[in-house]
């Protein structure tokens, strides 16, 4: 089933579409920085969300306007509530299944699309996950936000029953997207895909399941596996020059509590 943003998964544990944030009170059209609240949480779509990560720092949260807040339609600061506006194309690769690739030349830092499907929470991630057999393709992907206090937010979202054009992304060792937590209306974030680069017509886009790229050492999951897990791994077919032979792997979901 095709959906354009995420859905409260089967287990009934988040609601992405749940109106929980506060709005602004700005009465321009356009809010701006600082007197806008939700502006002021972050950087947003200054184009420093995306280099403070290749710095190795803490990205600073995106908040867009949401639907409680006075401003227009048209306020620059709703950008990944507006959806794909770009033209992309599912086709079939050689050696990896479906693909994506955008028929228009996209500039660094332009929005694509959102990674959406069921939001889900870990008990049920995990029921799901421990359930796939190893030829089963998975779609569930775990992203883990690192504040500077040390906690852990975790967002689960699986698109292999309810999703859109995000699941057919494949993964590349060098990729040409970024992914970007952006909060709307919920505290639960969309999964907002960027431009990493200039990405010229016909090219196929992809990004890093692991996590690392563009972020700092250490925040991802990803481990060495064992031998009993190496046959859970499935062979990466990027073709980059830092490939590293297999996808990423987070035995995470597989463990106990």
């Amino acid at each position: 089933q095709y959906s354009p943003d995420s859905v409260a998964g089967a287990d009934g544990e988040l609601d992405p579409t749940e109106i929980s944030l506060p709005g602004c009170s700005c009465r321009s059209s356009s809010c701006a920085a600082p007197q806008c609240p939700c502006l002021s949480r972050g950087h947003n779509y200054s184009g420093l969300c995306l280099r403070d990560t290749e710095q190795g720092r803490f990205a600073r949260p995106v908040f867009e306007c949401n639907a409680l807040c006075r401003c227009g339609e048209s306020c620059q600061n709703r950008l990944v509530q507006r959806g794909l506006r770009l033209r992309l194309q599912v086709f079939r690769t050689q050696r990896k299944g479906w693909g994506v690739r955008t028929l228009e030349f996209i500039p660094r830092g332009g929005f694509v699309c959102e990674y959406a499907g069921e939001v889900l929470g870990w008990a049920e991630a995990r029921r799901r996950i421990q359930a796939q057999r190893p030829e089963d393709p998975n779609y569930i992907i775990a992203v883990r936000e690192h504040l500077h206090d040390g906690r852990v937010l975790q967002t689960f979202v699986d698109p292999t029953h309810v999703g859109n054009v995000g699941r057919f992304l494949n993964h590349s060792c060098e990729p040409n997207l970024v992914m970007v937590p952006v909060r709307v209306d919920s505290t639960v974030p969309r999964l907002a895909l960027f431009a990493a680069t200039d990405i010229p017509a016909g090219e196929e886009l992809s990004y890093d399941y692991s996590g690392r790229f563009r972020n700092s050492l250490g925040s991802s999951r990803e481990q060495q596996p064992g031998e009993e897990e190496n046959r859970l791994r499935k062979p990466c077919y990027c073709g980059s020059q830092t490939c590293a032979s297999f996808l990423p792997w987070d035995s995470s979901l597989f463990s106990s509590p």
